[in-house]
């Protein structure tokens, strides 16, 4: 046997996948563009939001399945694909409670801090992140032997997309407070034999300077 077929056989077959879990972030809304909070307000899709869909079913083709949360901006997004949508409820958006449709800056600094020590910090009726942890991890679960091989689109929300990826790591659903994600962005998770192996964390090349994220420079 040479070298090289020695070299080849050594490669192990774990590390082969022929599918990949694509959890996607809908696109923009109003409340987006206006820094609001975003829980389970359910509002559309605003102009840029839809051409952001429109991008993402251009990049990422036609997935073997489409899963969504529940939320109109999720199932707007998910439908650009063109394909039959399926709603998964533990996909939604985490439950901001009476903080639902504030601004970002009106929430207060002890609360902020609050809710990064205390995975069990529940505001006033919302959910807590270890309860919507707990949610998304069976979902992954569920979804592992068959993301690997086809591939699986998910269209969710900033916290569930977290929640994955942490999973995905391994790592303590704390991390996910060290992690920026944007809208209509791309996150890949191959699902191997071995586990989930995170491959890229919000991708956003595919929507240009007009529809992507704004750059702070200097």
């Amino acid at each position: 046997m040479s070298e090289h077929e020695r070299g080849e056989r050594s490669v192990p077959e774990v590390c082969s996948t022929s599918g990949v879990l694509i959890l996607v972030r809908h696109g923009r809304t109003d409340l987006n563009a206006r820094g609001l909070l975003q829980g389970r307000i359910d509002h559309s899709l605003d102009e840029v939001g839809c051409a952001q869909a429109a991008e993402l079913a251009k990049v990422l083709g036609r997935p073997d399945r489409v899963i969504s949360s529940p939320l109109v901006r999720a199932r707007e997004t998910a439908a650009a694909f063109g394909c039959p949508v399926e709603v998964d409820e533990r996909w939604i958006e985490l439950d901001y409670g009476e903080l639902d449709g504030h601004p970002v800056a009106s929430v207060g600094a002890d609360v902020w801090a609050q809710w990064r020590s205390d995975l069990t910090f529940t505001p006033a009726g919302g959910e807590s992140i270890h309860v919507m942890v707990q949610r998304v991890v069976q979902a992954c679960d569920g979804l592992i032997a068959e993301a690997r091989h086809q591939d699986i689109v998910v269209v969710s929300h900033v916290s569930p997309i977290k929640a994955a990826v942490t999973w995905a790591l391994g790592v303590g659903a704390e991390a996910g407070w060290r992690t920026h994600l944007d809208a209509a962005s791309i996150t890949r998770v191959d699902c191997r034999p071995t586990g989930p192996v995170l491959r890229t964390f919000n991708e956003t090349g595919h929507l240009g300077e007009v529809l992507g994220p704004v750059r702070i420079t200097g």
